[in-house]
């Protein structure tokens, strides 16, 4: 989006504002942006509250749950007090809160200031900081159809999530190059297993044990995350990689090649992730993470299930029978016509001009000050 605003306006003074413990990943994800971008650190906090507990459950858990709530309440507060002095100082037109915790202090702080707030919901289930801000946005931008969402419908405008432009739908000869490039045989069908950045052990632990049935049939790339990265090497040594690559994370133009080589990925259901295959037309198995807070990722794969355009398995049957992901992988893999109509059911929610559009909001509440 960043660049879409830059490309209008390329003398606009853009500032982004992050939680210290995330100022590394965000300098590094700036450095992207065709031009340079200040990165300021605020105090931010969250409040852990999880899905598959009881209220009364969380609050026995006064170590992991109650106490840090409380600390964090405190760098909500120092941070609502840090961005009201910044936002006095640099007095911008507009602020763009992209959802997450980090946005709240901001948010609070600009509309102390009457400085108008514009929103954007990746997800199908708000996060909190966003309905919490809500109430006073001008606009709110949506990842998903409007009807997914409470908000008032004279604030929502349904864009999608914008992804880079390379995240688009390929020819059959591109795709068969992609895999050649990444040392597969372009003859044979090939799946993508991730589990996000951090990895899922559920996934990983399901394609240890399928893995030999797959190869039959596939060849597979798995992105485990970091954590069982290492376990994993000693399991799969023997694993012949012309056939089976295992990765711990990979990024940049590797990550969208693989995908776009892919011929079926199974994957969480983190919003953004669910985007980039949508506008890559990748016939997709979601298992979502049950855990998460609101069961955002539960709504997200929903709402893909819903309309036709992924499977979705649930992740306690997955533990309880690794082989259900061999059958639904072995159904949807031999089967062109089934793989053809999921990519086009998943394709119909990519917008292509998310950025574009995005950048269009922000820059109409600019305008109105």
């Amino acid at each position: 989006m960043l660049n879409a605003l830059l490309i209008t306006y390329p003398d606009a003074d853009v500032r982004v504002w992050t939680d210290r413990s995330f100022a590394q990943k965000t300098v590094e994800t700036m450095q992207q942006v065709k031009t340079e971008v200040q990165v300021d650190t605020i105090f931010a906090g969250k409040f852990r509250r999880y899905h598959n507990l009881s209220v009364w459950k969380q609050l026995l858990r006064f170590k992991t749950i109650v106490l840090p709530n409380i600390r964090d309440s405190v760098y909500i507060l120092m941070g609502t007090i840090q961005s009201l002095i910044k936002l006095v100082l640099w007095r911008p037109d507009v602020v763009f809160c992209k959802g997450g915790y980090v946005c709240l202090p901001v948010g609070l702080a600009a509309q102390v200031l009457r400085i108008p707030v514009v929103l954007h919901d990746s997800d199908v289930h708000p996060g909190l900081a966003n309905r919490v801000l809500a109430r006073w946005a001008v606009k709110i931008a949506t990842g998903a159809p409007s009807e997914h969402y409470t908000y008032p419908t004279e604030k929502m405008h349904y864009i999608g999530i914008p992804v880079k432009e390379s995240y688009k739908r390929y020819t059959v000869d591109e795709q068969n190059a992609f895999k050649s490039e990444l040392g597969f045989d372009p003859r044979r069908p090939l799946i993508v297993i991730t589990g996000g950045g951090l990895g899922a052990d559920a996934i990983n632990e399901a394609t240890v044990s399928i893995y030999q049935e797959l190869l039959a049939f596939a060849d597979v790339v798995l992105l485990s995350g970091s954590k069982q990265y290492a376990q994993l090497q000693k399991k799969l040594a023997d694993v012949d990689d012309a056939h089976f690559k295992l990765y711990d994370f990979i990024q940049g133009d590797l990550i969208t090649h693989t995908l776009a080589a892919a011929d079926v990925v199974v994957t969480r259901a983190g919003a953004t992730t669910l985007n980039e295959l949508a506008a890559l037309a990748k016939p997709t198995i979601i298992i979502p993470s049950p855990y998460l807070t609101g069961g955002h990722q539960l709504k997200n794969a929903k709402m893909y299930e819903d309309h036709g355009a992924a499977v979705v398995i649930n992740e306690k049957e997955l533990l309880a029978r690794p082989h259900e992901l061999l059958d639904t992988l072995t159904a949807l893999v031999l089967n062109p016509k089934t793989l053809e109509t999921m990519s086009n059911a998943i394709h119909v929610f990519a917008k292509p001009d998310a950025a574009t559009d995005m950048a269009a909001i922000v820059v109409a509440a600019a305008d109105k000050q």
